[in-house]
């Protein structure tokens, strides 16, 4: 009678450790796959900064080179109304 109930002893032992160690593993792949996923995320936001500053770069250079053709269009505009010509945007 004490042989089975060693015996029963290392079974319910050897079930909690599989238990544990089936519980240990479910955890890791939930941590993994969230670490994974969190990884992509910065690299995408990585990614989509470096676009926003190459994007801002440009549109420095395309401001700084508008900023003399819009001066020349004042003057031009302001010639027009001391002309007396109004121009309007017909409405559909």
């Amino acid at each position: 009678m004490n042989e089975l109930s060693m015996n029963t002893l290392n079974i319910v032992s050897l079930a909690v450790s599989f238990g544990v160690l089936i519980i240990g593993l479910v955890a890791w792949y939930f941590v993994n796959r969230a670490s994974v996923r969190a990884s992509e995320q910065i690299a995408l936001l990585e990614a989509l900064l470096e676009q926003q500053k190459r994007q801002s770069a440009l549109l420095r250079r395309l401001c700084e080179e508008k900023a003399p053709m819009s001066f020349a269009m004042e003057t031009d505009n302001a010639r027009d109304d001391e002309d007396g010509l109004v121009r309007l945007v017909a409405e559909r």
